[in-house]
Protein backbone atom coordinates (compact mmCIF):
# COMPACT_ATOMS: atom_id res chain seq x y z
CA UNK A 1 0.00 0.00 0.00
CA UNK A 2 1.44 3.26 -0.96
CA UNK A 3 0.20 6.94 0.57
CA UNK A 4 2.30 9.89 -0.77
CA UNK A 5 5.76 8.72 -1.19
CA UNK A 6 5.02 5.54 1.65
CA UNK A 7 4.89 2.18 0.94
CA UNK A 8 4.11 -0.41 4.13
CA UNK A 9 4.86 -3.97 4.34
CA UNK A 10 2.74 -6.41 6.05
CA UNK A 11 4.95 -8.39 8.01
CA UNK A 12 3.90 -12.18 8.97
CA UNK A 13 3.55 -11.46 11.98
CA UNK A 14 0.82 -8.54 11.48
CA UNK A 15 3.73 -5.63 11.98
CA UNK A 16 3.44 -2.77 9.29
CA UNK A 17 6.79 -1.40 8.61
CA UNK A 18 6.18 1.99 6.55
CA UNK A 19 9.41 3.03 4.62
CA UNK A 20 9.14 6.49 2.85
CA UNK A 21 10.85 6.46 -0.90
CA UNK A 22 13.26 8.12 -1.50
CA UNK A 23 11.53 10.22 -4.43
CA UNK A 24 13.44 11.45 -7.70
CA UNK A 25 15.10 14.20 -6.13
CA UNK A 26 17.39 12.72 -3.23
CA UNK A 27 17.73 10.63 -6.28
CA UNK A 28 19.22 13.18 -8.47
CA UNK A 29 21.25 14.52 -5.79
CA UNK A 30 23.02 10.79 -4.92
CA UNK A 31 23.22 10.27 -8.47
CA UNK A 32 24.97 13.79 -9.02
CA UNK A 33 27.72 13.45 -5.74
CA UNK A 34 28.20 9.64 -7.24
CA UNK A 35 28.90 10.72 -10.60
CA UNK A 36 31.51 14.00 -9.02
CA UNK A 37 33.56 10.74 -7.46
CA UNK A 38 33.19 9.00 -10.53
CA UNK A 39 34.55 11.48 -12.81
CA UNK A 40 37.68 12.62 -10.66
CA UNK A 41 38.38 8.66 -9.92
CA UNK A 42 38.55 8.34 -14.00
CA UNK A 43 40.66 11.32 -14.23
CA UNK A 44 42.75 9.82 -12.28
CA UNK A 45 42.46 6.30 -14.05
CA UNK A 46 42.97 8.51 -17.58
CA UNK A 47 46.22 10.70 -16.35
CA UNK A 48 47.81 7.22 -15.24
CA UNK A 49 46.58 5.43 -18.33
CA UNK A 50 47.95 8.08 -20.77
CA UNK A 51 51.32 8.03 -19.10
CA UNK A 52 51.39 3.84 -19.24
CA UNK A 53 50.27 3.90 -22.67
CA UNK A 54 52.78 6.26 -24.38
CA UNK A 55 55.65 4.62 -23.02
CA UNK A 56 54.55 1.44 -24.09
CA UNK A 57 53.20 2.69 -27.58
CA UNK A 58 56.94 4.18 -27.40
CA UNK A 59 59.04 1.14 -26.65
CA UNK A 60 57.24 -1.18 -29.28
CA UNK A 61 57.12 1.74 -31.96
CA UNK A 62 60.39 0.62 -33.51
CA UNK A 63 59.71 -3.17 -33.01
CA UNK A 64 56.00 -3.24 -35.14
CA UNK A 65 55.07 -2.51 -38.80
CA UNK A 66 51.47 -1.00 -37.94
CA UNK A 67 52.10 0.87 -34.22
CA UNK A 68 48.86 2.78 -35.01
CA UNK A 69 47.25 -0.98 -34.41
CA UNK A 70 48.24 -0.83 -30.95
CA UNK A 71 47.06 2.23 -29.90
CA UNK A 72 43.57 1.54 -31.36
CA UNK A 73 44.25 -1.58 -28.81
CA UNK A 74 45.15 0.54 -26.35
CA UNK A 75 42.86 3.06 -26.53
CA UNK A 76 40.13 0.10 -26.86
CA UNK A 77 41.42 -1.64 -23.47
CA UNK A 78 40.99 1.96 -21.85
CA UNK A 79 37.42 1.88 -22.59
CA UNK A 80 36.69 -1.72 -21.27
CA UNK A 81 38.19 -0.59 -17.88
CA UNK A 82 37.07 2.46 -17.24
CA UNK A 83 33.25 0.64 -18.11
CA UNK A 84 34.22 -1.78 -15.82
CA UNK A 85 35.30 1.32 -12.95
CA UNK A 86 31.64 2.52 -13.78
CA UNK A 87 30.08 -0.59 -12.90
CA UNK A 88 32.08 -1.68 -10.35
CA UNK A 89 31.77 1.29 -7.92
CA UNK A 90 27.83 1.01 -7.56
CA UNK A 91 28.36 -2.69 -6.72
CA UNK A 92 31.09 -2.37 -4.36
CA UNK A 93 29.59 0.43 -2.55
CA UNK A 94 26.23 -1.11 -2.34
CA UNK A 95 27.30 -4.83 -1.12
CA UNK A 96 29.93 -3.08 1.31
CA UNK A 97 27.60 -0.37 2.84
CA UNK A 98 24.11 -2.19 2.73
CA UNK A 99 22.58 -0.36 -0.23
CA UNK A 100 24.42 3.09 0.27
CA UNK A 101 26.94 4.49 -2.27
CA UNK A 102 28.48 7.98 -1.41
CA UNK A 103 26.09 9.93 -3.17
CA UNK A 104 23.22 7.68 -1.24
CA UNK A 105 24.51 8.21 2.39
CA UNK A 106 24.77 12.22 1.22
CA UNK A 107 21.59 11.99 0.44
CA UNK A 108 20.59 9.62 3.36
CA UNK A 109 18.88 7.25 1.13
CA UNK A 110 19.24 3.55 0.48
CA UNK A 111 18.14 0.25 -1.92
CA UNK A 112 16.78 -2.67 0.10
CA UNK A 113 15.05 -5.36 -1.65
CA UNK A 114 11.33 -5.31 -2.66
CA UNK A 115 10.63 -7.17 1.10
CA UNK A 116 12.53 -4.98 3.14
CA UNK A 117 15.33 -7.00 3.40
CA UNK A 118 19.22 -5.76 2.85
CA UNK A 119 20.41 -6.08 -0.87
CA UNK A 120 23.61 -8.58 -1.85
CA UNK A 121 25.91 -9.37 -4.15
CA UNK A 122 23.31 -10.19 -6.65
CA UNK A 123 21.03 -7.41 -6.36
CA UNK A 124 23.77 -4.50 -6.71
CA UNK A 125 25.62 -6.07 -10.00
CA UNK A 126 22.31 -6.29 -11.82
CA UNK A 127 21.05 -2.46 -10.59
CA UNK A 128 24.85 -1.23 -12.11
CA UNK A 129 24.84 -3.38 -14.97
CA UNK A 130 21.02 -2.18 -15.96
CA UNK A 131 21.88 1.70 -14.87
CA UNK A 132 23.21 2.61 -18.80
CA UNK A 133 19.94 1.79 -20.23
CA UNK A 134 18.10 3.88 -17.22
CA UNK A 135 20.35 6.51 -17.92
CA UNK A 136 19.95 6.53 -22.22
CA UNK A 137 17.15 9.17 -22.93
CA UNK A 138 16.27 9.38 -19.38
CA UNK A 139 14.34 5.84 -19.21
CA UNK A 140 15.00 5.49 -15.71
CA UNK A 141 14.10 8.99 -14.55
CA UNK A 142 10.31 8.58 -16.14
CA UNK A 143 10.00 4.97 -14.91
CA UNK A 144 10.63 6.73 -11.55
CA UNK A 145 8.05 9.99 -11.88
CA UNK A 146 5.45 7.59 -13.23
CA UNK A 147 5.64 4.42 -11.21
CA UNK A 148 4.01 2.69 -7.81
CA UNK A 149 7.09 2.19 -6.71
CA UNK A 150 9.89 4.83 -8.26
CA UNK A 151 11.42 1.75 -9.60
CA UNK A 152 14.32 2.09 -12.67
CA UNK A 153 15.04 -1.07 -14.77
CA UNK A 154 17.55 -1.42 -12.41
CA UNK A 155 15.03 -1.93 -9.50
CA UNK A 156 12.07 -4.14 -11.51
CA UNK A 157 15.03 -6.64 -12.98
CA UNK A 158 16.68 -6.61 -9.19
CA UNK A 159 13.84 -6.83 -7.14
CA UNK A 160 14.41 -3.21 -5.18
CA UNK A 161 13.31 -0.30 -4.05
CA UNK A 162 15.08 2.88 -3.08
CA UNK A 163 13.68 4.52 0.39
CA UNK A 164 14.97 6.98 2.68
CA UNK A 165 17.56 5.63 5.16
CA UNK A 166 15.83 5.25 8.55
CA UNK A 167 17.10 7.18 11.78
CA UNK A 168 17.05 5.74 15.18
CA UNK A 169 14.05 6.15 17.12
CA UNK A 170 14.19 8.83 19.65
CA UNK A 171 13.04 6.61 22.70
CA UNK A 172 14.37 7.42 26.55
CA UNK A 173 14.16 3.41 26.51
CA UNK A 174 16.42 2.51 24.11
CA UNK A 175 20.37 3.05 24.63
CA UNK A 176 22.79 1.61 22.35
CA UNK A 177 26.04 0.61 24.21
CA UNK A 178 29.58 1.06 23.01
CA UNK A 179 30.28 -2.81 22.90
CA UNK A 180 27.36 -3.19 20.41
CA UNK A 181 28.70 -0.43 18.12
CA UNK A 182 32.24 -2.29 17.97
CA UNK A 183 30.36 -5.76 17.71
CA UNK A 184 27.92 -4.34 15.14
CA UNK A 185 31.34 -3.86 12.73
CA UNK A 186 32.09 -7.30 13.71
CA UNK A 187 28.91 -8.50 12.77
CA UNK A 188 28.73 -6.81 9.29
CA UNK A 189 32.39 -8.39 8.45
CA UNK A 190 31.43 -12.30 9.66
CA UNK A 191 27.98 -12.57 9.01
CA UNK A 192 25.22 -12.17 5.87
CA UNK A 193 23.19 -9.85 8.03
CA UNK A 194 20.90 -9.33 4.81
CA UNK A 195 18.92 -12.21 5.71
CA UNK A 196 17.07 -10.33 8.02
CA UNK A 197 13.59 -9.45 7.67
CA UNK A 198 11.82 -6.76 8.43
CA UNK A 199 9.58 -8.19 10.70
CA UNK A 200 13.14 -9.47 12.29
CA UNK A 201 14.20 -5.73 13.26
CA UNK A 202 10.77 -5.05 14.29
CA UNK A 203 10.73 -7.91 17.22
CA UNK A 204 14.16 -6.57 18.06
CA UNK A 205 13.16 -3.16 18.19
CA UNK A 206 10.20 -3.81 20.31
CA UNK A 207 12.14 -5.60 22.37
CA UNK A 208 15.36 -2.83 23.13
CA UNK A 209 12.18 -0.07 23.48
CA UNK A 210 10.39 -2.09 26.30
CA UNK A 211 13.04 -4.20 28.27
CA UNK A 212 13.59 -1.28 30.61
CA UNK A 213 10.37 -2.44 32.17
CA UNK A 214 10.75 -6.20 32.71
CA UNK A 215 12.13 -7.89 35.16
CA UNK A 216 15.40 -8.96 35.32
CA UNK A 217 14.25 -12.60 34.56
CA UNK A 218 11.73 -12.21 32.06
CA UNK A 219 14.42 -9.67 30.26
CA UNK A 220 17.10 -12.52 30.28
CA UNK A 221 14.80 -14.85 29.21
CA UNK A 222 13.17 -13.18 25.96
CA UNK A 223 16.75 -11.51 25.27
CA UNK A 224 18.08 -14.94 24.91
CA UNK A 225 15.68 -16.40 23.33
CA UNK A 226 15.63 -13.69 20.62
CA UNK A 227 19.49 -13.75 20.32
CA UNK A 228 19.45 -17.72 19.48
CA UNK A 229 16.63 -16.96 16.49
CA UNK A 230 18.81 -14.01 14.98
CA UNK A 231 21.95 -15.88 15.31
CA UNK A 232 20.22 -18.75 13.70
CA UNK A 233 19.21 -16.55 10.80
CA UNK A 234 22.17 -15.28 10.49
CA UNK A 235 24.03 -18.32 10.47
CA UNK A 236 26.32 -17.53 13.80
CA UNK A 237 27.27 -20.21 15.86
CA UNK A 238 28.25 -19.19 18.61
CA UNK A 239 28.60 -14.90 19.88
CA UNK A 240 31.99 -13.33 20.90
CA UNK A 241 33.54 -13.70 24.30
CA UNK A 242 32.20 -11.56 26.86
CA UNK A 243 28.82 -10.57 24.58
CA UNK A 244 25.46 -10.38 26.31
CA UNK A 245 22.39 -10.97 24.27
CA UNK A 246 21.37 -7.42 24.97
CA UNK A 247 24.54 -6.57 23.02
CA UNK A 248 24.08 -8.69 20.58
CA UNK A 249 20.55 -7.38 19.79
CA UNK A 250 21.87 -4.00 19.80
CA UNK A 251 24.12 -4.68 17.61
CA UNK A 252 21.87 -5.91 15.03
CA UNK A 253 19.42 -3.31 15.66
CA UNK A 254 21.79 -0.78 13.92
CA UNK A 255 22.18 -2.55 10.81
CA UNK A 256 19.03 -1.47 9.83
CA UNK A 257 19.04 2.07 12.03
CA UNK A 258 22.34 3.38 10.89
CA UNK A 259 22.58 5.20 7.62
CA UNK A 260 26.20 5.25 7.35
CA UNK A 261 27.41 2.21 6.41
Amino acid sequence: MRFFNRITFQTPESVELEFTLAGIGNRALALLIDYIVLTVTLLVFLLIWTIFSTQLFNFFEDFLTNAQSLGLWLLAIFFIIAFAIYISYFVFFETLWFGQTPGKRFAKIRVVRDDGRLIGLQQATLRALLRPFDETLFIGAFLIMLGRREKRLGDLAAGTIVIQAQTPTASATLTISEQAKILNQQLIKITDLSQLLPDDFAVIREYLQRRGAMSLKARASLSLKLAEQVKAIINLENLPEAVTPDVFLEAVYLVYQQPEF
